[in-house]
């Protein structure tokens, strides 16, 4: 369909190729990350594991992106508003990717808490629980979209290029938007408050020093996931604010080109945060660069 009268804002290819940028970025760090952590002996922990699943939702999100990307760029330099084959299905993909990175966190925040709350229940901090917490989280993540997916109501956007859920006062926005969005994030900050009250009670007990020590510790890893899923909040908080408006006013033709530009730019700020806050994996990519450096100063002597 030729619809060159609806795109015309110029401002368009370029904040296209920004996005392209902004996920090929997350895709590099990503696999950055993941090689530090596969080849870090030191990296191979249940608490490291879990960053591995983060980073490997933020891996899968990139992919999902850069694909999606790359067909609204060339749609929007031939000027035709064009819906191909797989567009629903990267729709979908989109909502099992932002999903899995939401819970990946979750599974993060839980595992600090069954360390210190639940110490002795060594089932629960187990590698195989985590394993089956982590595929858990993935299938449900890849089957919760059915509900909206075979019903037609993810549509074809002309203005934004894109497939998305009808937006709409409707069941399957409030579903999707509470499974994905709201109940991981709200568990985690829940999980915090109960883990602080719990530090707190520990403090005014008569309690071993080195147990103090370490529920202290696994409750600064809980408050640096908070910051991360802060980040997530504050960066995804225009996506809420557009699509809100949406309902009202349908003259915001262009929101979920902005909104995916926040959410870009908010994986990448999650992507810095959990380097700075996860020491393990610090220690990692500088043991590379060591040994890169040291690789190329062999060569040239």
């Amino acid at each position: 369909m030729n619809s060159s009268d609806v795109l015309n804002a110029k401002w368009l290819i370029p904040v296209d190729i920004f996005k392209i940028f902004c996920a090929n970025c997350i895709l590099l760090i990503s696999i950055i990350f993941l090689l530090g952590i596969i080849f870090d002996k030191a990296c191979h922990t249940i608490p490291m594991a879990l960053v591995f699943n983060s980073c490997l939702s933020t891996l899968f999100f990139s992919l999902v992106l850069i694909g999606t990307l790359i067909c609204t760029l060339i749609n929007d330099f031939k000027r035709i508003t064009y819906q191909d084959s797989l567009c629903t299905f990267r729709t979908y993909l989109t909502y099992v990717a932002y999903t899995t990175i939401n819970y990946s966190f979750l599974l993060q925040a839980i595992h600090r808490y069954v360390v210190v709350v639940y110490p002795l229940r060594l089932f629960f901090q187990s590698k195989q629980t985590q394993i089956v917490a982590i595929s858990c989280t993935w299938l449900c993540a890849f089957v919760y979209p059915f509900v909206f997916l075979f019903n037609g109501e993810i549509i074809y956007n002309d203005y934004n290029q894109m497939c998305q859920l009808r937006f709409d006062l409707s069941f399957s926005v409030i579903y999707a938007g509470c499974f994905a969005y709201i109940i991981p994030i709200a568990i985690i900050v829940i999980l915090y408050i109960g883990l602080i009250r719990h530090v707190q009670g520990m403090s005014l007990r008569i309690t071993c020093a080195n147990t103090l020590h370490r529920a202290h510790q696994q409750l600064q890893m809980v408050q640096r996931i908070v910051l991360i899923v802060m980040i997530l909040l504050t960066t995804g908080l225009p996506y809420v604010v557009f699509i809100t408006l949406s309902f009202a006013d349908h003259r915001w033709k262009y929101f979920l080109r902005i909104a995916d530009l926040f959410v870009s730019i908010s994986i990448i700020l999650v992507l810095i945060a959990l380097y700075q806050c996860t020491d393990p994996l610090k220690k990692a990519m500088k043991n590379i660069i060591h040994r890169q450096t040291n690789t190329i100063v062999a060569h040239i002597s």
